[in-house]
């Protein structure tokens, strides 16, 4: 079964497209390592804002607590690709998505794997909350 529990099959959350900008090029004219944290967070946005139902509150906001990436091939320009997030874990107030970058035309092709660590907090006292309802049916789906 394909639950957010068995940590064999991660759940697939959401696939966002993105189209490389020219701005994204470092001096060896591939996008900047930095860049694909600003497409992961952009993925994971735009995954969130397509919940339905409320995944953050006045008492309950995700943060990052870690990051993880592993680069695998340099993304070009012009291009585009897809991240792919998953859910790789579900605790109690924190998820671990995972996600891959691949080639839009060629999803064999992987630009770069890992995860984060998102945690859901209460900014008033900076402790950690339980996972909006959004998110745990998102991830069970």
């Amino acid at each position: 079964m394909n639950t957010a529990t068995d940590s064999s099959v991660p759940v697939l959350l959401y696939t966002a497209a993105i189209s490389v900008r020219w701005r994204d090029l470092d001096a060896f004219n591939h996008v900047n390592n930095s860049t694909y944290l600003t497409y992961l967070e952009e993925a994971r946005v735009q995954w969130l804002q397509h919940l339905p139902g409320p995944w953050s509150s006045e008492h309950a906001m995700p943060v990052m607590a870690a990051s993880t990436l592993n680069y695998r091939l340099p993304i070009e320009w012009p291009g585009e690709v897809h991240i792919e997030l998953y859910c790789a874990r579900m605790g109690n107030s924190s998820m671990t998505v995972a996600h891959r970058i691949v080639d839009a035309g060629d999803s064999s092709k992987l630009y770069c794997d890992g995860n984060v660590v998102m945690v859901w907090m209460d900014p008033s006292t900076g402790k950690s909350v339980a996972l909006p309802p959004a998110i745990r049916n998102a991830a069970s789906a």
